[in-house]
């Protein structure tokens, strides 16, 4: 198979196998979504999920956000890891929002990328699925993915996501990466596939005889 073939029938595989893609964290508006988002950093999203009710429970918006001891914020957020610097960053980005912001998440890059403890990748999961706005987020499971499938060498997310931007329509990128998110737990996780054993990898690679060694990002 030729990239653009393997592409082409991991866009139609994919959409047969999650045709929904509904967003896997909790959250009510775009703030929420944020915290979620940033919570998620080498973290689950069950465990985020099991998180922010109480959180959001304290303060579900930047002005009482703002006011919240980032000790009580460190407290709940613990589980998942990374909370001092989580819990700083929660409280900090709130008082930006509102002093800077009017209360309200930016709607681009860099002003997103401006808050305290957002990335790229987060920014870019607030773009697409908060504003709808045309983004390919990828995290460390895409990278994975897209390597398995050939369909990038990049050696870190930043390549791998311009080389799925160039082989992917521009209004699949929303959904697909979170088509290839739910394929990669089900089906392609680190461990659970090496290359050769899942539908998408053994389609795309019949005659691979060796484990697939991921270059890190």
């Amino acid at each position: 198979m030729l990239k653009k073939q393997r592409a082409d029938y991991i866009l139609a595989r994919l959409n047969e196998l999650y045709p929904e893609t509904p967003v896997p964290l909790d959250h009510k508006d775009n703030f929420t979504l944020l915290v979620a988002v940033l919570l998620s950093a080498q973290c689950t999203d069950e465990r985020v999920n099991q998180v922010t009710p109480s959180l959001f429970k304290l303060a579900d918006n930047p002005y009482e956000m703002q006011h919240i001891p980032v000790d009580e914020i460190y407290k709940l957020i613990r589980p998942c890891g990374l909370a001092p610097q989580k819990s700083s960053a929660i409280s900090k980005l709130s008082t930006i929002l509102v002093e800077k912001f009017d209360g309200q998440v930016p709607n681009n890059f860099a002003s997103l990328e401006s808050l305290p403890g957002v990335g790229h990748k987060t920014a870019g999961v607030v773009m697409s699925q908060g504003f709808g706005y045309p983004a390919f987020p990828v995290d460390t499971h895409i990278h994975r993915l897209a390597q398995r499938w050939g369909l990038t060498k990049g050696k870190n997310v930043a390549q791998t996501e311009r080389d799925l931007k160039a082989i992917f329509p521009k209004e699949r990128w929303n959904k697909l990466h979170l088509q290839i998110i739910f394929y990669g737990r089900e089906f392609c996780s680190a461990r659970g596939c090496d290359g050769r054993i899942c539908e998408i990898c053994k389609t795309c690679y019949p005659n691979r005889k060796n484990p697939f060694i991921t270059r890190k990002p």
